[in-house]
């Protein structure tokens, strides 16, 4: 089958709780307040072989899904920064 069940390793736990930290203290999370973070194979053409999904959920049930191309380690502060203009104060 070529691979196409083949699991990948997990994302570096340095990677993913350095991400969680930038987005907590970014959108102002408290303990009731859910991170999940998803690196995902992206197939769309032009798209790079994986993508970064963020998805926060807050206490009173709103959900943010924040999208970066590229696997989580390539993710900077300065990106994660960069959609504070979308988010909720």
């Amino acid at each position: 089958m070529f691979g196409l069940f083949k699991r990948k390793p997990p994302p570096d736990p340095e990677v993913t709780e350095r991400l969680k930290l930038w987005v907590s203290a970014l959108m102002g999370l408290s303990d009731q307040d859910t991170i999940m973070l998803a690196e995902l194979d992206c197939r769309d053409p032009g798209c790079p072989d994986f993508e970064t999904v963020i998805t926060v959920m807050l206490a009173d049930h709103r959900r943010f899904v924040l999208r970066f191309p590229g696997p989580m380690a390539g993710v900077t502060e300065t990106d994660v920064v960069s959609l504070k203009p979308s988010l909720p104060s």
